[in-house]
Parts: C-alpha cells; sequence; structure tokens
C-alpha cells in the first residue's frame, strides 16, 4: 500500500531532504532489480549487502524518493528521509500499514511447526470461504515481516497471517510491536537455537511475546511454558490439543482426533465434527488443532472448517513422501531440524509399513552445549523406530553412541556421497527411507541422487 507521506516522516521520526520534491505517499520497495515509477527505495543493509550502495541506481530506475540512514548516500536534489536504522524503519512502516487493516491479524510462532500451522490456517480458512493472505514461506524476519505488512491494501479486509520466527533473544517484540496481532498463536516453546538463545527460560521469554502481545491467544496444551504462563494473560486463550487432552475447566478448546474434531466451549459443552485427514503424524494433528482453534477466532465456522480439513496438506519438505522405483518409499522431512521435532518425525516414520525402516540423520545445529546428549537421545529413539539408521554430520558419534545403547544397527557417513553410495548399494524392494537432518547438511542432495525431486 501507498503511505501518507507526513505519517511515514512521523512514524520513523526521519530528517527530511529535498522537502520540494518530496511525493505525498510512499510505495516502499528494497529491490532495485523490480522498482516501480514513482516508487520509494528503502536501503537496507546486510551482512553481503549494503543498500546505500544502489541508491543512485533507484533513482534512475523510477524511484521518487529513498529512506536511509546515510545521508551522503543520496544523489544531490532527490528526495529522502533520513533514519537512524533502516531496518527498524521498516518496521515501523509495517507497523503504519498494519494501522490501515481492517481483517484479522494472525501471528503464529513456536520452536518447531510454525510454517505447517501457518499453512495449516491458511488451507482452513480458504476452504471455509473467509478470504486470507499470509507471508511466504521463510519470510518470518524482520525484514519478511515489513514487507508483509506494507504490501497489505489500504483497508485490507482479508485475514492476515504472519509467521514470527526469532533465532535472538527477544527477536520477536519488534515483530509483534509492528503487527499488532489479534490472534496468537504459539505452537510449543523448545531447544530451536538453544545455542544462540543461551537458555530454554530466554527462548520462553522471547516466544512469549506472541501470546501475550495479541488479543487472544491459541496455545498448545501439550506445551509445559505454555501451562505455566497461562495465567498471565489478561484473556483466557483458547487451548488446543489432540485425542483425551481436555483445556483447563472454563475455558475453550478445540481437539482433534484421527477422524474427529471436537470444539469445547467456556462451559463445558462439545460439538464433534466429522474431518478427513490425508497427512501423516500425532504432531502434524497437533499442528492443525492450533490451525483450527484460530480459524475459530477468525470467525469461522466449526462445521465448514471441519469439511476444509480434507484440502489440507503439509508443506514441501516436512515429511513429504516420494514413492520410489521398486517399492521403495522415500519420506523427505529436512526443512529443519530440532530435538523435539525430530522425535515426532521419528514416531511417525516407526509406524511406515515397510520391510525395513532405513534413517538417515544428520546433525541438528545451534543447540548449545547439551547437543551431544540431544543426538544421543536420538540415536536411542531411532534404535526403536528404524532397523538401520545412518549418522552423519557433527554429532554422528553421538547419535551412533544412542543407537548401540539401545542395541540397534547403525552406519555412520562422513559425506552425503558416502551416504548415497551406502544407499544405492543396500536399499532394497519394499524399503522406507527418512532422510531428516538441519538444512545445513543438504538432505536434498541424497534425496535428488535417489530420484526424487523434493523441495528443500
Amino acid at each position: 500500500m501507498r503511505l501518507p507521506t507526513l505519517e511515514a516522516i512521523e512514524a520513523t521520526h526521519a530528517t527530511v531532504l529535498g522537502a520540494n520534491v518530496l511525493p505525498e505517499s510512499l510505495l516502499i520497495q528494497t529491490d532495485t532489480r523490480a522498482i516501480e515509477r514513482g516508487a520509494t527505495f528503502l536501503a537496507l543493509r546486510g551482512e553481503r549487502f549494503d543498500g546505500h550502495a544502489y541508491v543512485e541506481e533507484a533513482f534512475a530506475r523510477g524511484a521518487v524518493c529513498a529512506i536511509v540512514d546515510d545521508a551522503a548516500a543520496v544523489p544531490p536534489g532527490r528526495a529522502a528521509l533520513v533514519v537512524r536504522d533502516t531496518l527498524q524503519a521498516y518496521l515501523d512502516l509495517g507497523g503504519l500499514a498494519r494501522a490501515s487493516v481492517r481483517g484479522t491479524v494472525i501471528a503464529v510462532t513456536g520452536s518447531t511447526g510454525k510454517t505447517t500451522t501457518k499453512q495449516f490456517i491458511l488451507a482452513l480458512l480458504r476452504g471455509a470461504g473467509i478470504p486470507v493472505t499470509a507471508t511466504p514461506e521463510n519470510e518470518n524476519n524482520e525484514v519478511g515481516v515489513a514487507k508483509f505488512l506494507c504490501g497489505l491494501d489500504d483497508g485490507e479486509e482479508r485475514v492476515a497471517i504472519v509467521e514470527m520466527g526469532a533465532r535472538k533473544y527477544r527477536d520477536l517484540d519488534v515483530l509483534v510491536s509492528a503487527a499488532r496481532p489479534d490472534v496468537g498463536v504459539l505452537t510449543n516453546i523448545g531447544e530451536a537455537h538453544l545455542e544462540i538463545m543461551g537458555s530454554r527460560e530466554r527462548i520462553a521469554e522471547t516466544k512469549w511475546a506472541v501470546p501475550s502481545g495479541s488479543r487472544r491467544a491459541v496455545l498448545n496444551l501439550d506445551d509445559a511454558a505454555s501451562r505455566e504462563r497461562a495465567s498471565t494473560l489478561p484473556t483466557p486463550p483458547i487451548w488446543y490439543g489432540i485425542d483425551d487432552e481436555r483445556p483447563p475447566h472454563g475455558q475453550r478448546g478445540v481437539v482433534i482426533e484421527p477422524d474427529a474434531a471436537w470444539t469445547i466451549a467456556e462451559d463445558g459443552t462439545t460439538e464433534t465434527h466429522r474431518i478427513e485427514i490425508g497427512f501423516p503424524g500425532d504432531h502434524n494433528r497437533r499442528n492443525l488443532a492450533g490451525a483450527f482453534a484460530a480459524a475459530l477466532l477468525c470467525g469461522a465456522q466449526a462445521n465448514a472448517l471441519a469439511e476444509a480439513v480434507r484440502g489440507v496438506s503439509l508443506p514441501h519438505g516436512r515429511y513429504e513422501i516420494v514413492e520410489l522405483p521398486d517399492d521403495v518409499r522415500l519420506v523427505f522431512d529436512a526443512y529443519n531440524a530440532s530435538l523435539s521435532g525430530t522425535l515426532a518425525t521419528l514416531a511417525t516414520f516407526g509406524r511406515e509399513e515397510a520391510e525395513r525402516r532405513i534413517a538417515v540423520l544428520g546433525s541438528m545445529a545451534e543447540l548449545g552445549d547439551d547437543a551431544p546428549a540431544m543426538h544421543e537421545k536420538i540415536g536411542e529413539i531411532a534404535a526403536t523406530r528404524a532397523d538401520i539408521v545412518l549418522a552423519g554430520g557433527t554429532f554422528a558419534a553421538d547419535t551412533a553412541r544412542g543407537v548401540q545403547a539401545k542395541g540397534g544397527s547403525v552406519v555412520r557417513y562422513a559425506s552425503n556421497d558416502e551416504a548415497i553410495a551406502w544407499l544405492g548399494a543396500n536399499v532394497r524392494r519394499g524399503d522406507a527411507i527418512l532422510l531428516k537432518g538441519s538444512r545445513k547438511y543438504k538432505m536434498e542432495q541424497i534425496a535428488e541422487a535417489l530420484g526424487a525431486e523434493v523441495f528443500a
């Protein structure tokens, strides 16, 4: 959307250059390669680039204004807003854009499952006939959230789903401040980025910004930190879970069984709706429950959502099943890897019907001092869910130790090429192969060598 210039100046506390040629409104863009004539170029800085080097090019391509934190980058006679920090200014402008949105804004965060939950909400609302839009995959940081908010239409009436990711302590504060969510979904508080955050408590403080900064929270019954902190919310949350889980007395909830969705009202009355789920995994049913609860808070009817479940599918890279020749089934679940996420994936893989189950496990990342113990735990569980475990990555020895402790069969591999060679020589008809690991280990290379097209 175009933002009123005077309001943008106030929101960003900017100093104005070239006031006589300043446009009345600003269309914020950050890529000179695709900049529109009449747009305002915002110069971001990154580890490997500096948008200030492209300000002159932006004007040459049709920009009429720039937003910079270095006035020297602006050619003489050109209009510009000089701010203290362009990334913060981008978020401030996103917040300004958010003020004109009329539809419900949903924020989704968590250590695992946030992208899946976001996609589930999107699919459920579309299936229920409610207009909706969402942040693109991977665009869940400051730049992605600001870009999404600034890209909404003035008076936007669609539900807007904003995925929020965090890598550092209190990262989400600025995202919540910009998006001002009506509904805040917290999938769980786990160990992702523990090495960077420093402690589970600091992770919890960071993630809690979403439910505490939203008008209504959607919380996971299986998440201990959410149960502990829920009483601090000004309004009771709507809880979600699976099977026999139930919300605290007097609070709303959604519970998903394999073939039914239960909605539970504050007075304890329940409604049951038959559903058809087309994807595997208890953890994904849990994500579906969270999405169902969030969709209810957007005004969707439970019966319409139940009908929409049949059209819900997993995002690419999350338990993506590819049928290979000779009845070999490949399961690609390597979008990312954490302890809780890997354990959930192994639990689902352990139920795959196959002649043999082979788990190829790259290591997890950013887990701090507890990483060896966590990988050993993964190995122990993998030994009970797979007939053969291939252990790779930085913590391959720890994973292998865990497998061996449970009497499992393990093969260590030093590179993806070694794993590919072993699989090529040993996979046989009827096998199921799981590829799971942090994105840094490029597990898609193994999938592609086996003949599978996957989206990493």
